[in-house]
């Protein structure tokens, strides 16, 4: 799951991100925290996969 996690200093300052995104870990795990559902998520982020909001949550547990 963490090969869709980058960490790049050329985007967004360094921060985790979801790869070949700008959405950053600590947004999606913010919404989460907040009440959002993963399907809300996905809908807000059509772009994303189920996988992407699964690995940010598996790297935030590391």
């Amino acid at each position: 799951m963490l090969e869709r996690i980058s960490v790049d200093p050329r985007i967004c300052h360094g921060q985790a991100c979801i790869k070949g995104t700008r959405i950053p870990v600590y947004q999606i795990l913010h919404m989460l925290a907040n009440g959002d559902t993963i399907e809300e998520l996905l809908q807000e982020y059509p772009s994303l996969k189920q996988e992407d909001i699964l690995a940010c949550i598996e790297y935030a547990e590391n």
